[in-house]
């Protein structure tokens, strides 16, 4: 850990935190409109476009599995600072090639590109691990969530009043801030792993398909951490896959009524984030504050596949959103166990099997939702997806439960 002084370390925070923002308003930004876009693209109706957009998700994450390790481990050689700024510039200039996209199959191309060049949220982490000391990553974690509520409060209600406009003008919204993000990060964005600190040399077998797996296999002690984040990531995905067209089918909310929707989102994830996190971490300790939050993740989204009304789905919403808490919280306790000049690699390998496992949990996703409102379902069933997802993040809390008992038991002759 570098021994800046306090008002440096807060400085350069505030730093990835906006950057962190800026990136999040651009995506936010395409996320009420993108389903409809593969819609219009494609032709057809909302069953098809269900099916379209999981893949989309299948191969976007695909694309993550194999450049996300590549990434980190450019980040633990050559810095932070260039990965963040080569991935904001690679965005902003494939923004506006999916704004000019032709046809579907330009339209993936883009989200390819897409794929490859979105590492800032993973270098971000890396980022607060090297300037942030051990005992307060879980409060810093939970403010680069708060970024990601408050780019969602603002991004997705742009989104959908400019796609309720043209469904093209969001991705040239989203151009601009990712190109003024890499502008910004050019000039007063501070390089935060100092060159002693740095790997020797570029890791090559980080190029290899399931290097990843590797490197996780170097710390086992991490293994249950690292299930549990990748079940709850996979749970995510519920949200690219089917909440727009959910949305569509079971309220009739179109693209701005789901901007609404996510604007509350965030505002939820914001207080959560920067003013929750940090104080539950402190009161329950970091394992059984992501216990507690994994389970109102479970409860929100059992809510979320009951609502037959709006007022119902509102309902699970600050349930759901106190669900934040158990990321901070898993990412402090792993950050705990590796060293300064392995951050980025670590990051970089999470990042690979979430993208591993979102190329199956989106067609997964999408999929059970095109089924249930499909004419060959036994039973219509628009909230069957969200049914699925509280059932794999009930696994995820039981194992974070497990974790907690053995971290105990292990603490127990430490303490003695």
């Amino acid at each position: 850990m570098d021994a800046q002084p306090s008002p440096a370390r807060r400085a350069a925070l505030a730093f990835i935190f906006v950057t962190v923002l800026i990136d999040v308003l651009s995506f936010g930004l395409i996320i009420p409109v993108l389903p409809h876009l593969v819609q219009q693209l494609n032709g057809g109706d909302t069953e098809h476009a269900a099916y379209w957009v999981g893949i989309f998700g299948m191969v976007f994450a695909a694309v993550q599995f194999l450049s996300s390790p590549v990434q980190g481990a450019l980040s633990d050689r050559f810095g932070r600072r260039p990965v963040i700024l080569i991935s904001c510039l690679g965005l902003g200039l494939d923004f506006i090639f999916m704004a000019l996209a032709p046809t579907l199959a330009w339209l993936m191309v883009g989200r390819i590109i897409s794929a490859i060049t979105s590492a800032s949220f993973t270098t971000a982490n890396a980022y607060i691990a090297d300037i942030t000391p051990a005992d307060q990553r879980g409060k810093a974690f939970g403010m680069i969530g708060a970024a990601f509520g408050l780019g969602f409060i603002i991004g997705p209600l742009i989104g959908g009043v400019l796609g309720g406009i043209n469904l093209r003008y969001p991705f040239w919204g989203a151009a601009i801030l990712a190109l003024c993000n890499f502008t910004y990060g050019a000039f007063v964005l501070p390089e935060s792993l100092a060159p002693e600190k740095r790997a020797a040399r570029f890791d090559w077998s980080q190029l290899r398909p399931f290097a990843s797996l590797a490197l996780v296999r170097r710390y086992p002690q991490i293994t249950d951490l690292i299930v549990i984040m990748l079940l709850a990531a996979s749970t995510h995905y519920v949200y690219q896959s089917t909440f727009v067209l959910y949305g569509d089918v079971r309220y009739g909310w179109g693209p701005a009524g789901v901007s609404y929707v996510l604007a509350v989102v965030g505002v939820l994830s914001v207080i959560v984030n920067a003013l929750l996190v940090g104080r539950m971490i402190k009161r329950f300790g970091e394992q059984r504050a992501m216990t507690i939050g994994l389970a109102c993740g479970v409860i929100g989204f059992a809510i979320y596949g009951a609502a037959a009304k709006p007022w119902l789905f509102y309902l699970g919403l600050p349930i759901s959103a106190l669900w934040a808490v158990s990321q901070p919280a898993a990412q402090a306790l792993m950050t705990r166990e590796v060293g300064a000049d392995v951050q980025g690699r670590l990051q970089g390998a999470i990042m690979s099997l979430v993208s591993l496992i979102g190329i199956v949990a989106p067609m997964t996703y999408a999929g059970t939702f095109g089924f249930f409102i499909g004419k060959r379902a036994p039973v219509h069933l628009p909230g069957a997806a969200f049914f699925l997802a509280a059932t794999v993040l009930s696994v995820a809390w039981l194992i974070a439960l497990r974790h907690a008992r053995r971290h105990a038991a292990a603490a127990e002759p430490a303490a003695a």
